[in-house]
């Protein structure tokens, strides 16, 4: 018996499945649920830095800056958005949700959040690659997978 679940989410779109599934279990327990995004350096919605150069020196300017804190600032306000959204389904689907939202490399939050909420189960997506794929780049599933210090189901993409 699971009583407290974390399920990642990166978008809806994509873990719609993750979080459905990590509901039905904490309905099912009658456990509580723990909706964590991390925000990543490494993803491609994550805004970068900006480096244009003028004779190979980097030049950052305020203007620069401020598009750039900007753009975090965007990315941080849809993941909580996102966050509170299905914090308040699963609320009125009687579950006790919490969330959280964090930056830093996606597997290593994962299993750090798990292991300091004390969490009994992960609910992750498992990647959409071949396995030539995922045996050169490497998944946060399988990642997870391999570092979690509780049991983890992965949902198919």
């Amino acid at each position: 018996m699971f009583s407290k679940i974390l399920a990642p989410i990166q978008t809806t779109m994509t873990d719609q499945g993750v979080f459905d599934q990590a509901l039905v279990l904490a309905q099912q327990n009658q456990a509580g649920l723990m909706l964590l995004h991390v925000i990543s350096p490494e993803m491609r919605s994550t805004p970068a830095l900006p480096n244009p150069t003028l004779y190979r020196y980097p030049v950052i300017t305020d203007e620069l800056m401020q598009g750039y804190q900007q753009r975090w600032e965007d990315v941080e306000n849809q993941g909580l958005a996102m966050l509170k959204a299905l914090a308040e389904k699963a609320q009125t689907a009687g579950v006790k949700a919490e969330f959280s939202q964090n930056v830093g490399n996606t597997g290593h939050v994962i299993c750090h959040m798990a292991d300091n909420w004390e969490a009994d189960l992960i609910v992750i997506r498992q990647p959409d690659r071949s396995k030539l794929d995922e045996l050169f780049l490497g998944s946060i599933s399988n990642y997870v997978l391999h570092h979690a210090s509780c049991p983890v189901m992965t949902i198919p993409s």
